[in-house]
């Protein structure tokens, strides 16, 4: 029995510290400000733990807190104060002082000293009637409805030469028009190319188009076929030239692609 006695008290002295150690730890203190008055209220927060509380009308507060946490105090027209717990401050209360946030009145200049007469100060610091009319018959002015048509934003005919393109017919334009038509009906339409077709085109470009460019920058042949299905994607070439197959056009198409090629591909070689 003794045993069992003396083991139940062990547990609950165990317990004890147990939950002291567990149980949240709080600091207090009071917050003055820098003449020493007590300031009230004042708002407290754990920045670290996201809690906040007010201070009594005595200015004096108590918090959850625990070592290493940042702590907050906040009064409108002061200085905020921040403050990191140490251990020390765990078991002793604190004091916080706000300093008043200094207020700078803007200087005001006087130009004009009063004399004392009151109808001379009030003419000086009153507009003349002049003025004060002026004033009046320009707003009057902008507030009144447009009466007559604004003039047109354009130049006499009095100041302009001769048109010589009066009774003409645009010889020119006649021409870029019909040259348009031409070119709109006798050019193929393009459409997409399958397989074979763009197999055929490639072989075309090795056969017609001078590649040379290429080889410069130590490209054999197994790399010069890379670059041109590179360039067939990137440029739809099949689908744009095959039917209109001109070789300086190509020859352009093939470098443009080779300009952004050689930007991701490492070459050996010179540039032209």
């Amino acid at each position: 029995m003794k045993i069992k006695c003396i083991g139940k008290i062990l547990f609950l002295a165990l317990f004890c510290i147990t939950s002291g150690l567990w149980a949240q730890q709080k600091i207090s203190g009071k917050v003055i400000t820098g003449n020493e008055l007590d300031l009230t209220p004042v708002l407290i927060v754990n920045i670290s733990q996201g809690k906040s509380m007010l201070s009594d009308m005595s200015g004096t507060f108590e918090i959850e807190a625990k070592e290493n946490d940042e702590i907050r105090f906040v009064k409108e027209g002061y200085y905020r104060v921040d403050k990191k717990i140490t251990s020390e401050e765990m078991n002793s209360p604190l004091n916080i002082i706000l300093k008043r946030m200094e207020i700078q009145i803007p200087e005001v200049k006087i130009t004009y000293k009063p004399t004392g007469n009151l109808a001379k100060d009030n003419q000086h610091l009153n507009e003349s009637k002049k003025l004060q009319s002026l004033k009046s018959d320009m707003e009057d002015y902008m507030k009144s409805p447009l009466n007559q048509p604004l003039p047109n934003n354009t130049i006499s005919k009095t100041f302009t030469g001769h048109d010589f393109n009066v009774g003409q017919v645009n010889l020119f334009g006649v021409f870029n028009a019909v040259s348009g038509l031409v070119k709109k009906a006798t050019k193929p339409k393009i459409t997409k190319a399958n397989y074979n077709e763009t197999q055929d085109f490639l072989k075309r470009v090795k056969n017609q188009v001078n590649l040379n460019f290429l080889k410069k920058y130590g490209m054999d042949e197994e790399q010069i076929d890379t670059f041109l299905l590179y360039a067939e994607k990137t440029r739809s070439l099949a689908k744009r030239y095959r039917k209109d197959f001109q070789i300086s056009v190509v020859e352009y198409e093939l470098k443009t692609a080779f300009a952004e090629y050689s930007k991701t591909n490492k070459l050996e070689g010179t540039k032209e």
